[in-house]
This record gives C-alpha cells, structure tokens and sequence, in this order.
C-alpha cells in the first residue's frame, strides 16, 4: 500500500472507533510495528499492535470496552495489554523504554517517551508508525527512513545495532526471521553486530528463541534463515546438533555429502510441498544422527548405518531441550524420523506386498506425509536420478493403494489381542501371551494368514499348542 492507501485504509469503522479513544484518552496514540510493516508490504496481518502515552493497560479497557471486545489480559511489569475483537487481537502498551542486563533474561522497563519507544524498536521498518490522533490522523510516522528500508528490502536497527541487539538479543532471531520470510538483506554493519554477539542469545529464554525460530521454518525457504544462522553463529548457541551435520570428511579420496547443506535442501523441498511444521521439523531432524554413526568402510565407503533409529531415540530429547511440544506432534516426528528410509528402500527393488504391509502398518495414517517426505529427500542434481526416483515412489504409492483395499492395514490393529489371548490359553500377562500376539502380528503382514479374525483363531491355537499350551475356552 501507498501512504495514500493508507489513509483510506484506517477510514474504516474500527480505525474510527479507536480514534474516538484515543480523542477521550487525552494522551498520544500509534498503530505501530508490524501491522503497519505488513500493510505497506499488502501482507495479512492479524495483530494490531498500539503504544499509547501513559497507561496501556486502563487504554486497552477503554478500547475493548467501546468495541465489546473480550476481557483484556495484561502484564502489569512490562505495562501491555491484549484483547480479541472479532478475528482480530489487540496488543496496548505504553510507550516504554527497556534493557537487558549482562546475565538476565529479563528486560529492565521504564516509562519512556513515544520517541524511545520508536527507538527500541528491532528495526527502522517496525518504527513506522500510523497516527490515530485527530490533528494528524491516518499520516505515517516514519522517523528513521523506515519507508525506503522497505522498498529496498533492508533490514537496518534505529540505533546502533550493538546497542539495539544487546537491549534484547532476540533481536538477532528476529533480524534473521525478517530475512527468511520476507527475502530482506541484514545490513552489513547490522550482521556483524550479529556474529559478534551471538553467544549474548544465551540469556533469552529457549521458548523465545524457539518461537522465533518455528517462524523461520515456516518462511518460504526456510533455508535462507538458517544458513544466517550458520553463519553468524546463533544456530551453534541452542542446537550445536544440527551444527554436526555441517562438514564434509575424505578418507582415501572418498567424501561423503555435506549433511548440513544437504538437511536445508530437503527442508525446502518439504516447505515447496506441505506448510506442516511437524513435517518441516521431520525434514531437520531426518539425518540429525548421522555424525554419531558415521563409518568408513574400504568396500562400502562411507555409511550412517542405523541413523534413522538413533535420530528417532534422540527426537524427544532434542524436542524437550528446544521446550518443543512432548505430545502427538513430538510423536510424529520421531515416527517420521524412524521410518524415513522405508518407502526408500522399498523403491529400489521390486515391492513385495509384505514390505508393503509393514509399510501401512508402521505408518498408518502418516503415510502421506512420510512419502512427501521422502520424496524430498531427493536432492541429486541429476534430472535423470530424481526422475527415476520419484517414479519408483509413484510405484510404491500405488502398491500401497493395491494393498490396502485389499488387506486393510491402515491403522490396523491385529484381530486378536492380549487379553483374548490370555482368556482361551487362561494365562496371566507373560513372555507367552507377547510371543503369541507377536506371532499373529507377522503371519498377517507376510502374507501367510488373512487379516481374518477366523484365521487367526485357527493360527493362534495351532502356534499355542506348539508352546505346549492348551485352549481353556474358545468363543
């Protein structure tokens, strides 16, 4: 949008009903940061952020109150407010100032001016602001050129970027979140800052940093995001395993794929493909274990034997040190993670309808994603090799089609289990009952047994009185 559009813009009843506030209010009032960067940008934007002078908590009661909007939440120590008004949220904050000290997570905050707060702003492009006040209202504020950072995609900090990212150094995050998802350049004298101060990230709180860096992942090409972070050094302050992959070793002449470069390309194969987060966190953790088993073999060369297994075992770790979700969305991962080399393997030979089903039923209603993924997993520069490779996937996908309306392994679960196998043999829980359900389990998937309640019955006595077991009761 142009400032003309703009002003046309915030002519809407909202903007008028806020601009009533502020006029009642008495003090100062701006839209700031990012509703306005993202107007200017034709991005959506779904947070209308407001700084105020004065109180930013009795602010946003007024506000909410004139706009029936929901019960404002505050933080008393940092002087913000939120609400909900219809799909929109609304944060208030009084024009502050604030700082960090050497070895503290948390910001030191004062009252300040409307100037001071423009000026702890990240960057000149979250300076702009938007007036709501009657003698200038809908005019664009821009005190730092913020307007032609923006047209020319910079990303510079209002003050002295070493003053800027030590007042908060997730501001290094942030710089590079911009970076990602909006394709802007970090200014040099501003990236520097960055790889000189990048150990300073270890006072911010790991849910900070993760936030900032699921928005990274989300980005377009998340790759962008994280060579920065490579490069500048912040990545090697909360997930030096990642940083492992980096690198490439010969021995005899033979080198393996740098796995560093090679995770980033899969990444923005999967972002081309799905905007799941857990399935881009599948795509960064997929070889995460391969420096732990990497060997050198005279015949084989260089190998990662059992990488996705350990990967996986390493997955809920990795989640909880991040402070990443430990629920279904960690689970997820570390199946995809377990499985990532299955349907890979499969494709290379001819597909036997029990690998199949050991296929079906190990990724039961994830095997969507896990062929997307995997099909990312191609990265050869050879046209040839990917095309032949996403056919052999196309193969796979159709058997598992053939194979699962006939055999219905999605989800499956065997038809017997441990408690009926207890009732007919009248055991208790035992090594036996888990032998035998085991038992069930394989015939099934190799093909040898129906997915048949009838014939697992007959399987199950017949496996029972070869352990030398006898039936107490059969329905």
């Amino acid at each position: 949008m142009t400032p003309d559009e703009i002003k046309a813009h915030v002519n809407q009843p909202i903007f008028k009903e806020i601009a009533a506030t502020v006029k009642d209010f008495g003090k100062p009032a701006y839209v700031v940061g990012g509703y306005v960067r993202d107007l200017l940008l034709d991005r959506p934007c779904k947070d209308l952020d407001i700084v105020v002078e004065g109180s930013g908590i009795e602010f946003a009661k007024a506000l909410s109150d004139r706009l029936n909007g929901t019960k404002v939440s505050f933080f008393k120590n940092f002087g913000t407010a939120m609400f909900m008004h219809n799909d929109l949220e609304f944060e208030v904050v009084g024009a502050r100032k604030e700082s960090y000290r050497d070895h503290s997570r948390k910001p030191l905050v004062e009252d300040g001016t409307l100037q001071e707060d423009r000026e702890r702003r990240d960057f000149t492009i979250n300076a702009l602001s938007i007036s709501l006040n009657p003698e200038d209202f809908g005019t664009i504020v821009d005190p730092f050129d913020g307007l032609s950072d923006l047209r020319d995609g910079r990303l510079i900090t209002p003050l002295d970027p070493v003053q800027t990212y030590s007042d908060d150094p997730l501001r290094m995050m942030r710089a590079i979140r911009f970076a990602s998802q909006l394709g802007f350049h970090i200014e040099d004298r501003s990236y520097q800052a960055i790889k000189d101060h990048a150990e300073r990230l270890k006072i911010v709180s790991q849910e900070r940093i993760t936030d900032e860096l699921n928005k990274i992942i989300l980005s377009p090409k998340p790759s962008v995001g994280f060579k920065l972070l490579f490069k500048t050094g912040l990545l090697h302050q909360f997930f030096p395993k990642m940083v492992a992959l980096h690198g490439v070793d010969v021995k005899n002449g033979i080198g393996h794929k740098d796995n560093f470069y090679h995770t980033l390309q899969v990444l923005d194969n999967v972002a081309d493909r799905s905007d799941d987060l857990w399935l881009r966190w599948s795509a960064i953790l997929h070889d995460i274990a391969k420096p732990a088993t990497k060997r050198f073999d005279t015949q084989a060369g260089w190998t990662f034997h059992g990488h996705e297994d350990l990967g996986a075992r390493w997955t809920p770790k990795i989640f909880r040190e991040l402070k990443l979700p430990l629920d279904h969305k960690m689970k997820f991962v570390q199946k995809m993670v377990r499985l990532h080399l299955r349907p890979i393997a499969l494709s290379k030979k001819e597909v036997s309808d029990s690998g199949i089903r050991r296929l079906l039923f190990d990724a039961g209603e994830d095997l969507e994603s896990l062929m997307t993924l995997c099909e990312s997993d191609i990265t050869s520069k050879n046209e040839y090799k990917v095309k032949r490779f996403l056919d052999n996937f196309q193969r796979v996908r159709e058997k598992c089609k053939e194979v699962e309306e006939s055999d219905r392994l999605r989800n499956w679960q065997p038809p017997i289990g441990g408690q009926e196998i207890m009732d007919i043999f009248g055991l208790g829980p035992s090594r036996e009952v888990g032998e035998l359900k085991t038992a069930i389990r394989e015939a099934i998937l190799e093909g040898e047994i129906k997915n048949d309640y009838e014939e697992a019955l007959a399987y199950l006595l017949n496996k029972g009185r070869a352990l030398g077991l006898t039936p107490k009761t059969v329905n």
